[in-house]
This record gives C-alpha cells, structure tokens and sequence, in this order.
C-alpha cells in the first residue's frame, strides 16, 4: 500500500525590520548588482572620473611642473569667443545632421529590405553589417586609398573610365566635408539597420493584416503601422547617432587632419590638436566640458520631445 508524501515548505528566514516586525530575507537581491560590478568599476575609473577631472582642470591654466594657475571661468569665455572654435562647431553640427540623418535613411530602407528570415538574406545582411564591425581605422585608410585625388586613384580612376574626373574629394575645401560624411554614412547605416530590424520584427503582423483587409496599399501600411511602431526605436538610433556626430574624430583625422584649410575640423579634433600642438589642457577641457553638456542637452531634449509626442 503507497503511503502518500507531502511536503512543507520551508519558509525563509526572518529579519526584524525597523519597527520591530519580521520580514523575509531576499537571498538574491544582491547578485545583479554583483555582475554589473565589473562594468561600474569600469565606468567609474575611465568614464566619470576624467569627465570630473575634467571639469576640475578646465578652471585652471594647466602648467606641468610648474603648477596649475586658478584661471575660473575664463577658458570658458575664451571658448564662446574663439573663431576658430566657432567653425569647428558650426561643421560639427553640418556633419552631424547629415550622417545621422543619412544613415537613418538608408538603413531604414535596407531594414525593408533585408527583415525577411530567409538563410541567403541572412547571409547578405550579415555581409551588409560588416562595415559597422569594422575599426574606422581601417575605414577611413581604405577609404583614403580609394579616393586618392589623383587620377590614379581607384575611385578616380573608375571615373575617367566614364569619362568624368578626377574629382579633388578630399583635397579640396568645398568637397572634404562631404566626402567624409558620405564614408560615415557607409560606415553607420549598416548599425542603424540592424536596429531597425529588431524593431520590424516586434511589430504586431495582424495590424498589417488588417490594413490589408481595409484596402491599404504598400505606402499606406508603411506610413500607418510600420512608421507610429518604430517611434522608439527611431529615438534610440537618433539618439546613438546624435552622440556619434559630434564626438566625431578617427574618420577626419586619418583622412583629413582637419584639412584642408580647416574646412573639416571639428570640436573633437580642434581639441585634440590644442592640447597637443597648443599644449593647453586647461582650455582642452573647458571645451571638452562644453561639448559634454551640449550632449546631454540634446538627449533630455529628444526624449522630452519624445514623451510629449507619445502624451498627444
């Protein structure tokens, strides 16, 4: 004869909370905080800390062994009245319009393109993002090489096939900036597009479905469903492609320098080159510390944008 088992559940152990009640022990509470450890530490000590150290010495005139000079607010001042600065700014904002907005578009579009969960579309959409895993490094010395100015280059080269060039793409100062902005849109839009992929696939197929029922036609379902659906994802990639724009520095100094005749410097790099050709830290990181704001300004901006369009 089978003699029937229960079991008790054994309860947890108890804690007196500040009342003087018991609560239960939460054994587990703990341990996300113990994996996000590493990456905290991380961003404490190379992330928050120069940013504060930052702040600290933009009020002072840095002088390496000779101590640091209080100056206040004054590399601030210098910095909202520097021409130079002012033009870095202004092709700092010009790029990062047109390569954010650029990349946003053409990976939009190849998102359309390539969601389909096909094996030879996976295989070409994994091909497509290779430039995004790609270090901008060798991005923009391949693009270098290929946009030689010369009639030897690749690029060149293949135009004088078609019989027009060569063409000054980053030799001359009307045509570097625009050259750099389209390397950054091929660079970038394959990013973008696997964003937007992941947010086509979450979208609900009986809301198409219905539409298609209601006698919408392509651009119809695009502009009704496909588009109202993205409205997050488009502010994360937005907001990625924001801050990528203006701390943009590898593309422009390897194929450029800021040249030429500083048609395509911009803030990263102007400040790179016054703390190194200049030797002015202090005014490198009132710079820096203006650059970081305006940053931050811009993302609450977005998302306040955002919140205040999904409330209507």
């Amino acid at each position: 004869m089978a003699v029937a088992r229960t079991t008790v559940p054994v309860a947890l152990p108890a804690q007196r909370d500040r009342n003087g009640g018991t609560r239960r022990r939460r054994p587990g509470r703990l341990v996300p905080w113990l994996f996000l450890a590493p990456a905290l530490t991380f961003f404490a000590l190379f992330k928050f800390w120069p940013s504060i150290e930052g702040l600290y010495l933009s009020l002072f005139h840095v002088r390496p062994y000779l101590g640091d000079q209080w100056v206040g607010l004054a590399n601030f001042t210098r910095a909202f009245e520097d021409p130079d600065l002012r033009a870095a700014v202004g092709h700092t904002a010009l790029d990062a319009a047109v390569q954010v907005a650029g990349s946003m578009l053409v990976g939009f579009l190849l998102a359309l393109l390539l969601e389909a969960p096909a094996r030879h579309v996976r295989i070409l959409r994994t091909a497509i993002f290779l430039p995004a895993v790609t270090a901008m490094v060798a991005v923009a010395e391949l693009w270098g090489a290929l946009l030689f100015p010369g009639q030897y280059g690749a690029v060149n080269s293949l135009l004088g096939h078609l019989g027009v060039g060569p063409l000054p793409f980053l030799s001359s100062p009307d045509s570097a900036l625009w050259t750099v902005m389209l390397v950054q849109i091929w660079k970038h839009a394959p990013y973008d597009m696997v964003i937007f992929i992941a947010g086509l696939v979450g979208i609900d197929r009986q809301l198409y479905e219905a539409a298609s029922i209601d006698g919408a036609n392509a651009w119809q379902r695009l502009r009704a469903v496909t588009l109202p659906a993205l409205r997050p994802i488009t502010t994360i990639v937005l907001i990625l492609g924001m801050i990528r724009g203006l701390r943009v520095f590898t593309e422009i100094y390897v194929l450029t320098h800021g040249g030429p005749a500083g048609a395509t410097e911009s803030v990263v790099t102007y400040t790179y080159r016054t703390t190194v050709t200049g030797n002015d830290a202090g005014y490198s990181a009132a710079i820096s510390t203006l650059l970081l704001a305006t940053t931050i300004l811009l993302t609450v901006l977005t998302l306040w944008w955002r919140n205040r369009r999904e409330a209507d």
